[in-house]
C-alpha cells in the first residue's frame, strides 16, 4: 500500500545497497538489473552477487515505468517434457509473441520453493515486465518469495487469493469422462492417475470419484501412474487380470497409450472388453487405434487468458488477486469408447 502523500514503503535492500557492497555505481547496478551489454562480465557478475547476497530483486514494474516496457515476460516452469507444461509454454510464447512481447524461460530441475525463489530472482536480475509460472507443484502461495510489486500469474489454482490464476477446468473435464462412461452402461470406472505429487492429478482423481459416488456406483481402488506411457502399459497388464474392468478413465493420453498396448497385447478389445478415455487431446490421439476417446483441453485459450492478465497488471497497473480462470474442456468421442459388454 502507498504511504504517505502517495509514496511507497521501503520494503527491501535497495539499488544503492547493492551498488554500495558490490563496489560500483548505482548506475552500474541499473544497466546489469536491465541486462544491458555495456557491463564487463567480472563487473556483472560481481553484482549479481551482491543482489543475491542482499535478497535484491529488482523491480520489473517500477523499471518499466522509468524506462519503459521491455517487452520481454519471464516464465518459469518444471518439467517440459509432460504434455501440460509443454503445451501451456507453447501457448504463452505464441501469445506473448501476438503483443510484441519475448519470453525468458527457466526450466526447473525440482519445484521446490527454494528452487522457485532462486529461478525468480535469476530472472529478476534481467529487463522482464511481468512473470508467468506455469506449475508451481511444491511450492505454495505461502512459500514462494516473490518481489513486491513484480506482475505475476498462475496457471494453479492454489495461488488464488495470492495471484492471478488460470487453468483447465479439471474438475468438469473429468467428471465429463466418467459420465460419458457411465452413459454407456458399465457399471463402474477404474482410473489410472496421474502422480500423487500434481494438483491437476488430484483434481481429476477427486472428481472421478465424486462423480462414481454421486452416481451411487462402486469406487474402485485408483492405479497410481506417473502421466507415462511406460506407467499406462503397467496399469493395463494388472488391470487386464480383473474381468470386472470394463471402463478405465486415464489421467491423460500418454497414460491411455501404454494401457491401449497392454490391452492389445493380452487380448482384451477396445471398445468391445473395455473402453478407454484419456485427458488432454494430444496430436496423436486420433491416429491411436482405436482412435483415442478423450478430454481435451484448450492450451492455446489458457496461454492467452494468462498473457492477458498479465499484460492487464504491466500496462494499466492494475491489482489482480482474486482471479481465477477456469477454461472449459470438451469431450471428445472416438472408437475407444463403446457399450458395456453384455
Amino acid at each position: 500500500m502507498g504511504g504517505r502523500n502517495g509514496t511507497r514503503a521501503r520494503t527491501g535492500p535497495s539499488m544503492a545497497d547493492v551498488a554500495a557492497l558490490a563496489g560500483v555505481s548505482s548506475q552500474t547496478v541499473s544497466r546489469v538489473s536491465m541486462g544491458l551489454d555495456n557491463v564487463r562480465p567480472a563487473t556483472r557478475e560481481k553484482v549479481r552477487s551482491a543482489m543475491d547476497r542482499l535478497g535484491y530483486a529488482p523491480n520489473s514494474a517500477a523499471r518499466a515505468l522509468r524506462y519503459g516496457s521491455f517487452g520481454t515476460i519471464g516464465m518459469i516452469a518444471h518439467r517440459l517434457a509432460r504434455t501440460g507444461e509443454s503445451r501451456t509454454v507453447e501457448a504463452v510464447v505464441e501469445a506473448a509473441r501476438v503483443e510484441g512481447y519475448t519470453v525468458t524461460l527457466v526450466d526447473l530441475e525440482s519445484p521446490t520453493s527454494d528452487d522457485m525463489t532462486a529461478a525468480v530472482a535469476r530472472l529478476g536480475h534481467q529487463a522482464i515486465d511481468g512473470l508467468v509460472i506455469v506449475r508451481a507443484e511444491a511450492a505454495g502461495p505461502e512459500t514462494l518469495a516473490l518481489p513486491p510489486g513484480l506482475p505475476v500469474v498462475v496457471s494453479d489454482s492454489r495461488f488464488v487469493g495470492h495471484h492471478p490464476a488460470v487453468g483447465a477446468d479439471q474438475t468438469a473435464g473429468a467428471r465429463l469422462a466418467v459420465e460419458h462412461l457411465l452413459g454407456l452402461g458399465h457399471r463402474t470406472v477404474h482410473h489410472v492417475s496421474g502422480p500423487d505429487d500434481s494438483g491437476p492429478a488430484q483434481m481429476r482423481i477427486d472428481a472421478w470419484r465424486a462423480t462414481l459416488e454421486a452416481a451411487g456406483r462402486d469406487v474402485p481402488a485408483v492405479v497410481r501412474g506417473d502421466w507415462s506411457a511406460a506407467s499406462g502399459y503397467e496399469a493395463g497388464l494388472r488391470l487386464a487380470r480383473d474381468p470386472d474392468v470394463t471402463a478405465v478413465f486415464c489421467a491423460n493420453d500418454e497414460t491411455a497409450t501404454g494401457l491401449l498396448h497392454a490391452l492389445h497385447e493380452v487380448g482384451r478389445r477396445v471398445p468391445q472388453d473395455i473402453s478407454v478415455v484419456g485427458f488432454d487431446d494430444i496430436y496423436l490421439a486420433e491416429q491411436l487405434w482405436p482412435p483415442l476417446t478423450t478430454v481435451a483441453q484448450d492450451f492455446r485459450e489458457i496461454g492467452r487468458r494468462l498473457v492477458d492478465l498479465l499484460l492487464q497488471q504491466v500496462r494499466d497497473d492494475e491489482a489482480l488477486v482474486d482471479v481465477h480462470e477456469a477454461v472449459p474442456t470438451r469431450l471428445v468421442v472416438r472408437e475407444s469408447t463403446g457399450p458395456a459388454p453384455a
